[in-house]
């Protein structure tokens, strides 16, 4: 028992920590999107992009990650021994990534502009003057992540589509920039220290406790209006998949704050970003 318990947390650790499971959560909010606008193009080959390209982006990230001299993260822990999965993947990623987008090169353009705000997120840990620079910016490093997640999983499927003339598109938008955002201050907030070590700059590390608080509720706030506001759009009941995750949002501050876990905030806290989408997927099964 013990031996299939610690083959079963092997696993697990591997599909969070090599970032299968945050692909996986991007692959699934893009579903959501194409299924909320009733968009039409070629779903499977952008899934196949979004999940490859995720799958890089994510390693990439981690293999510049050096942990602390006091650092008792279990991702960071993870990555310091796989060093050369981190780059196979990364590897595979792309490879993955270019196969997928060349069906979609007629809009490079869009697509450009989503691998273009990835790169920005980890760009300030490259250690060269321009990258540098980037950690001075007082309002990347959140803003940079956000704006990558709510484009890629949202706007860019509707641009592929060409269909980003409606209400419905922007309200959703809205919805999910606030709603990642929000999730995105907890992870900032519970950095804060390490990023003001580094000189990594963002509105977390500007702002005191009270206005991290603020900015924080009103994003949560926020993302329910604009989830509210599609119900001229859509039915009722998905309306309600998008408020849970919110409403889940909106209690779980004092949780992440009291509990620092690798698991609680890349599989519990992440999660919640594509919660929606499985409720909204379960519902489909149900024939709702």
């Amino acid at each position: 028992m013990h031996r299939i318990l610690s083959i079963l947390q092997s696993l697990f650790n591997f599909l969070l920590f090599s970032s299968v499971y945050i692909a996986f959560c991007a692959v699934a909010m893009t579903w959501q999107s194409n299924e909320l606008l009733h968009l039409q193009y070629d779903y499977n080959t952008f899934y196949g992009f979004v999940f490859f390209a995720t799958i890089c982006s994510y390693n990439f990230h981690w293999y510049l990650t050096p942990p602390g001299a006091d650092d008792i993260s279990h991702r960071l822990s993870w990555g310091q021994r796989q060093r050369a999965l981190q780059l196979l993947l990364c590897a595979i990623g792309l490879l993955g990534s270019l196969w997928y987008y060349l069906p979609l090169q007629q809009h490079w353009l869009p697509v450009s502009g989503a691998i273009f705000l990835t790169f920005l997120y980890s760009a300030p840990k490259l250690a060269y003057k321009p990258f540098i620079w980037l950690r001075k910016i007082a309002i990347g490093k959140t803003l940079f992540l956000t704006f990558v997640w709510t484009y890629v999983t949202t706007v860019l499927p509707a641009l592929v589509a060409g269909n980003i003339h409606s209400a419905s598109l922007t309200l959703l938008t809205l919805h999910r920039f606030f709603l990642i955002y929000a999730i995105c201050i907890l992870f900032d907030n519970r950095d804060r220290e390490e990023d003001k070590k580094q000189g990594i700059r963002s509105l977390i590390t500007w702002f005191n406790d009270k206005g991290v608080s603020r900015l924080y509720y009103l994003s949560v706030a926020l993302a329910a209006v604009f989830a509210i506001g599609l119900l001229f759009y859509v039915d009722g009941w998905l309306v309600g998949t998008l408020l849970v995750p919110v409403a889940i949002t909106a209690m779980v501050k004092r949780y992440s704050e009291t509990h620092a876990s690798d698991y609680v905030y890349y599989f519990y806290l992440d999660g919640l970003m594509m919660l929606s989408a499985l409720l909204h997927y379960a519902g489909f099964l149900a024939g709702w």
